[in-house]
């Protein structure tokens, strides 16, 4: 399928369509995303049984390694991904046409998530509380009096903001992402150079939020929420790929040809793994060390928020050097999940919930509980995203 430039700009959306300035879809974007949705999937998986979260009986150190990796990057490489695109959408649409793409396909969704399907997910939790409460009571004290909790689905209303704010500053300076186009453009040959720029600037913004609001407190306003301390470092990952996607894709840091595509991994899993076993550092010294307080010392949440960026940069650039490294390998799975997922991101917070919920009284190993959970949510919501999108206008949404 191939889609034209001002097709491309326009659909500018969480599930990434094609790259802007050329006219055939990226493969290595569309397996990033993809193989992306699927590691938010094997997360949710697999967090009842860690030691961090530890709902259920079974537990296994193996996952506390999964979780601290993914929570340290997915989401930050999820703007970077849905900003590529960004700039070229604002470029080709009017600015009241880009807004009601936006609202269509981020707003709507994100309504109709929260009433309906986050709600349906968190009974399972208050069911395991209170087994008495019918779903209707539930639903009716979430909505007027909460918590509402939105799940997953907090991501596509802060995207929704960025876009917001993106327009806006678009309408101001359309050339005001020039300078991260030009560091791409000499990162064609040096990928390293946008990396340590990332590295810094997320550093900057990041570091300081988590000394000042520590890593677990979230805003929340009814079914907004988000984790206060990332908010600046998600923007800083959204407008840095605004700034790559804006002009010149080809001829910059993720281009085909470009050294990032050449690179072998050892140099990228060399810069990902040292943060990460220095994360794991910081974490056995405040179990053994500090006693596992409630709050940490300002020098410890900066020597952590400095590690967490570093790696989470690290990682995206990995996966980025692999997917470009293999755009023309076979990825069956992944192609054939392209279209559906953004859907499943949406629907599986409910079938993930709900699978552990029942295998809560099972005694079985944590890997076998996690493995059914991963597989029965990853089938049960790509079946459920495919027959949604069978619904008339369905497949302009999802």
């Amino acid at each position: 399928m191939v889609i034209s430039v001002s097709q491309s700009a326009a659909a500018g959306k969480v599930e990434l369509q094609t790259l802007p300035h050329t006219r055939a879809r990226n493969a290595a974007l569309d397996h990033a995303r993809t193989f992306l949705t699927i590691v938010v999937v094997l997360h949710h998986s697999v967090i009842p049984y860690t030691y961090f979260g530890h709902t259920d009986p079974s537990s296994f150190i193996g996952f506390d390694c999964i979780v601290l990796a993914t929570d340290s990057f997915f989401m930050a490489m999820f703007f970077f991904l849905s900003g590529l695109f960004v700039w070229p959408g604002l470029k080709h649409k009017a600015p009241h046409v880009f807004l009601r793409d936006r609202l269509l396909r981020l707003g709507l969704p994100f309504a109709i998530a929260t009433l309906t399907i986050i709600p349906l997910a968190y009974y399972a939790i208050e069911l395991r509380a209170n087994p008495g409460t019918s779903f209707s009571a539930f639903w009716w004290t979430t909505v007027t009096i909460g918590p509402w909790p939105s799940g997953p689905v907090w991501f596509v209303w802060v995207l929704l903001a960025f876009d917001l704010s993106a327009c806006l500053l678009h309408q101001l300076s359309p050339n005001l992402l020039d300078p991260i186009n030009r560091l791409s453009l000499r990162s064609f040959d040096r990928p390293r150079t946008v990396f340590l720029f990332l590295v810094a600037l997320t550093a900057i913004v990041y570091v300081p939020s988590r000394v000042y609001f520590g890593p677990n407190e979230w805003f929340e306003f009814g079914p907004f929420s988000v984790q206060t301390s990332r908010v600046l470092l998600y923007a800083a990952y959204f407008y840095v790929g605004a700034g790559i996607g804006a002009a010149n894709f080809e001829r910059g840091v993720l281009g085909a040809d470009g050294q990032l595509s050449q690179d072998g991994l050892p140099r990228w899993i060399i810069a990902t793994l040292i943060p990460y076993c220095l994360l794991w550092g910081l974490i056995a010294i405040k179990r053994e060390v500090l006693g596992n307080p409630p709050d940490q010392p300002d020098w410890y949440e900066a020597s952590y928020g400095l590690f967490f960026a570093v790696f989470s940069a690290g990682m995206m650039f990995c996966i980025l050097a692999y997917f470009l490294n293999n755009r023309r390998s076979e990825f069956s799975v992944l192609d054939r999940m392209q279209a559906d997922a953004y859907g499943i991101f949406l629907v599986h917070y409910p079938f993930v919930l709900w699978i552990q919920y029942w295998l809560f009284d099972f005694h079985l190993p944590a890997i076998v509980k996690a493995t059914i959970a991963f597989v029965g949510t990853l089938l049960l919501s790509w079946g459920a995203t495919r027959a949604l999108r069978q619904i008339p206008g369905a497949n302009s949404v999802l």
